[in-house]
């Protein structure tokens, strides 16, 4: 599965390259991600639990940082072994650029391939959530950078449980009646 896209980040060049080199802030970006640790020059190793269509596994593995050109560029490259469910390994190259007063474009190629249990799910559903897991860890990212927080699925998971608290209370209300 090959993925490219870009974010603008409201944040300086060098703060934006800072935090991808922040095992903490990668830590927050990686979904699933339970524990990371190490630094930019001897890699990380990650502990990632995930669940892909039926298989739920726990990940662990290490992400390295390659080809980097401070504050332009750098590569990440992650692999991870899920026991019975398989292997993940892939990378993104990162390139950093201005785009106006304060704001970097992050743009990025993203690879990744599985074997296991996880590649006999078809490719649809793969690729469908190596899409899933990029588009939201480079999303997360953007936030955390931002300083909006570490993600907007908390804030969608409290809204989806608002709402059934609200329908309960209608439906407290109607047999009340």
């Amino acid at each position: 599965m090959e993925l490219s896209g870009h974010r603008i980040v409201d944040a300086p060049r060098a703060e934006v390259w800072a935090a991808l080199l922040n095992p903490d802030v990668l830590k927050d970006c990686v979904p699933g991600c339970q524990e990371m640790t190490g630094n930019p020059e001897d890699g990380f190793a990650a502990t990632v639990v995930q669940k892909v269509g039926p298989v739920k596994a726990t990940f662990k593995g290490v992400v390295t940082l390659e080809d980097m050109n401070e504050p332009e560029s750098l590569t990440l490259n992650g692999e991870g072994k899920g026991g019975a469910a398989g292997f993940a390994k892939g990378g993104a190259k990162c390139v950093l650029s201005e785009e106006g007063a304060g704001q970097t474009r992050l743009e990025y190629d993203v690879e990744a391939k599985v074997g296991g249990k996880l590649a006999q799910l078809g490719s649809r559903i793969i690729d469908g959530f190596a899409k899933k897991m990029a588009d939201q860890f480079f999303e997360d990212f953007k936030a955390r950078v931002e300083g909006g927080g570490t993600s907007a699925a908390p804030a969608a998971a409290d809204a989806a449980s608002a709402e059934p608290a609200q329908k309960k209370s209608w439906f407290g209300r109607r047999s009340a009646e």
